[in-house]
């Protein structure tokens, strides 16, 4: 008697598939939005891109001079492993590019805050978006996006006002902003610090607690209770708050500020105008994923098409402070189901740099080791296609099996089944034998999954013995 099981059952070699790709095969065409347009009188992407390179033209002039002279087996860039430019560095680049130490330090500044630089440890590379420089509109117009965003970072705070209260302002400014742009000319500060101090209070009032409980000495009916103290930020005047903001937002080039008013720029306005659109796009969805919490608004996009569970993503995360929404998603990573593991990658894909510190610290963690390998690689340079080139074999087929849960969580038997074709074994019994191996705790259920699914009937059976073993034990 001979086995019905396939000796050599070679699987045809394809690359794998990114897993936010994975449910597209049981989606239904959902209707597509008219893409939305800008208000009247923006100007094209391509003025605004050219208003964005000449805006960030020294910054872009320090990253090149640090992509040839500091590039593999250069001095290092930094001093302290934490992206301050080393005095040397510094020196050598203002006599480079006829600058003084003090310009160099601001437009290195600047060049790393627009994704031109980006600097690991003491060294220092150059950012994609310093290769897509002169070719990408697009790549420009989200550098500059990018340091608009983090406009409190390039314009540091003054050292006398309280930490709390210069995060009051850095929270409310985004309604400050939407009302210049909504304003479409010059608007008086007088008029903003009226519409800050009311976002403030808004603020204050929302984080009011209030201990409804009974307490030991606490006053009895008609005895008036004291007052409650108020943080030590309600107590920070708002004005020279407001100059600061005003001042720091026109450095990056969002506005104009003088006279006594502020006028929002075209890429200003433009840039308020895309967030606003996309906490629209969010809110309209049918989850309303803005709102959720992460896990929520990951489930929500499950079913979207990539580019449209990109948009959500971004939407969420510009409703949110990057660092909460970061640690939100490596929690919704950490969980039972694999789809929303291999989704919180996605979106912190789309939050890019400011996520690197979490990635790497979650290096250790068996279960996120290879999403976390794939991500730093592609965010180092490497193309998506040969990113998984970095894990080892064992990381690989763990991934595979994840992936593999996923498929058989949220997909149909098709899907299972080509996902077969993605093993970086050679054979079935070579894959099976790794998969066995590797101790992912859904390896049953996958391989059962795998075996009612597949069409063959000597494979399925070798994938159900394969199952029975992992079960029992043999």
């Amino acid at each position: 008697m001979t086995s019905r099981i396939p000796r050599d059952s070679r699987l045809r070699l394809v690359r794998p598939r990114p897993l936010a790709a994975a449910p597209t095969a049981i989606n239904q065409r959902r209707a597509r939005r008219p893409a939305p347009r800008p208000p009247e009188g923006t100007p094209a992407p391509a003025e605004l891109a050219r208003m964005a390179r000449s805006g960030l033209a020294a910054a872009a002039r320090v990253a090149r001079w640090a992509d040839t002279a500091l590039g593999p087996g250069g001095d290092s860039a930094t001093a302290d492993g934490k992206a301050t430019l080393s005095d040397a560095t510094a020196e050598r680049a203002a006599r480079a590019l006829g600058l003084t130490p003090a310009q160099v330090r601001a437009d290195w500044d600047t060049a790393r805050l627009a994704g031109l630089i980006e600097v690991h440890g003491d060294s220092a590379r150059p950012g994609w978006r310093l290769r897509a420089w002169n070719r990408d509109d697009s790549a420009v117009l989200r550098g500059w996006v990018a340091l608009c965003d983090a406009w409190s970072l390039a314009h540091p705070e003054p050292e006398e006002y309280e930490p709390a209260a210069v995060a009051e302002v850095v929270t409310a400014m985004p309604q400050v902003l939407s009302f210049l742009q909504l304003s479409a000319g010059p608007v008086p500060v007088p008029q903003l610090l009226d519409l800050l101090e009311q976002r403030v209070t808004e603020l204050r009032t929302e984080r009011c607690e209030i201990d409804y409980a009974p307490q030991a000495g606490a006053p009895q009916a008609g005895v008036p209770r004291p007052a409650l103290a108020e943080p030590a930020a309600a107590d920070a005047p708002l004005e020279p708050l407001l100059d600061w903001a005003l001042r720091a937002l026109a450095s990056v080039g969002a506005l104009t500020y003088g006279d006594g008013h502020a006028t929002l720029t075209p890429l200003g306005s433009w840039a308020v105008w895309v967030k606003l659109e996309q906490i629209c796009v969010a809110a309209q969805s049918p989850a309303g994923n803005i709102e959720q919490g992460a896990e929520d608004m990951l489930r929500g996009c499950a079913r979207l098409r990539p580019n449209a569970a990109r948009a959500e993503y971004r939407a969420w995360l510009a409703a949110r402070p990057v660092g909460s929404a970061v640690t939100e998603l490596v929690r919704a990573a950490r969980g039972e189901d694999a789809l929303l593991r291999g989704l919180a990658f996605e979106a912190l894909r789309v939050v890019g740099a400011p996520a690197e510190p979490e990635v790497r610290a979650v290096l250790d963690e068996p279960t996120l080791r290879p999403y976390a390998l794939l991500w730093l690689a592609e965010h180092d340079g490497a193309d998506p296609e040969d990113a998984h080139e970095v894990l080892t074999r064992e990381e690989a087929t763990w991934l595979w099996v994840d992936t593999a849960a996923a498929v058989a969580d949220h997909g149909e038997a098709p899907l299972l089944v080509r996902h077969l074709e993605s093993a970086v074994q050679p054979t079935v019994p070579a894959l099976l034998n790794e998969v066995r191996a590797v101790g992912h705790p859904r390896t049953v259920q996958v391989l059962v999954a795998l075996a009612a699914a597949h069409p063959d009937p000597a494979l399925a059976k070798a994938v159900r013995r394969a199952a029975f073993q992992v079960h029992t034990g043999g």
